[in-house]
């Protein structure tokens, strides 16, 4: 693991409160250094002229003005839809959309009234069994057969689990004598072979992750008071995902380094002079560490 917490390197941390307290921070340190924040503002287009980005334009219409634009939105929103009339390179539009975005993942999010009971470390009460992540997957053929299912554009039979049980170790998360625990599984293939993904889809698969968690937590089910499905697409359009990927593409050698999102935009600049990309799109890629900002802001 790369991960790193208060020193200490090889571990990763809860943010007491929930993960979007760390947003909640950086937007209160950015505007006690004088940064406007604008929500519920979506953008519609960067507007480019003559070679250069000169701000944007939102939705309803208003256009912003500015000498430097950061995009922390994916690569191909950035410049496939952001970016659509600015007559950019045809080589360079086509790597980007090239550029690797699949994703298979489904995300559950669970309110439960006790803690899972694991078969090798009974037990409700929260102890270190709870407190780390929790990966659900024994042998190297169940992730090799969960990978052939979504392969065919099937949902995982046996799928692959990684769960984190906050509540265990930040109570202010949950109710008093009540646990979250939020589950991050493959495969779900954001392309299914003869389905499109509906409500059905989306509780087929909760219940086989339901299912495959409670062979080995055998109380899980029966726990289980609420759910949140996030499917591929619900990512997608949650979050401006593009294909609901939540690295904003594939984090594999070719789409690394000079090659994340393509050699055009190697230093986080890009081929439209003022434009920077800021975001998981760009090297190293995602997780809660802020590098691909803070080197964009030393191109700047």
């Amino acid at each position: 693991m790369f991960g790193e917490v208060n020193g200490t390197h090889g571990v990763w941390g809860y943010v007491r409160g929930g993960m979007g307290r760390i947003s909640f921070a950086m937007a209160a340190s950015a505007e006690a250094h004088g940064a406007v924040i604008r929500t519920n503002s979506p953008v519609a287009k960067i507007l480019v002229h003559n070679g250069r980005a000169e701000g944007v334009r939102l939705e309803n219409g208003e256009e912003l003005r500015a000498d430097t634009i950061l995009s922390n939105a994916d690569p191909k929103r950035t410049f496939l839809q952001f970016c659509a009339d600015a007559e950019l390179d045809k080589g360079f539009l086509k790597r980007i959309s090239h550029f690797k975005t699949e994703s298979g993942v489904i995300k559950l999010n669970i309110a439960l009234k006790e803690l899972p009971s694991l078969k090798c470390i009974p037990g409700t009460e929260p102890g270190l069994q709870h407190a780390g992540s929790l990966e659900i997957s024994p042998t190297p053929d169940w992730v090799q057969e969960a990978f052939e299912d979504a392969e065919r554009g099937e949902l995982s039979r046996k799928p692959y689990i990684e769960a984190y049980m906050q509540s265990a170790t930040d109570p202010t998360v949950a109710p008093a004598g009540y646990h979250t625990i939020s589950m991050f599984c493959q495969y779900a293939p954001y392309h299914l072979k003869g389905r499109e993904w509906s409500d059905e889809v989306k509780n087929e698969m909760a219940d086989r992750i339901i299912a495959t968690m409670t062979e080995f937590a055998p109380n899980f089910a029966d726990a289980v008071i609420d759910r949140q499905v996030l499917s591929p697409i619900d990512i997608e359009k949650r979050y401006g995902l593009t294909n609901g990927n939540i690295f904003q593409g594939e984090i594999t050698p070719d789409q690394l380094f000079s090659l994340r999102p393509a050699p055009e935009c190697a230093r986080y600049r890009t081929p439209v002079e003022g434009l920077y990309l800021c975001g998981s799109g760009s090297h190293p890629g995602g997780g809660v560490m802020g590098a691909p900002g803070h080197n964009a802001r030393k191109h700047c």
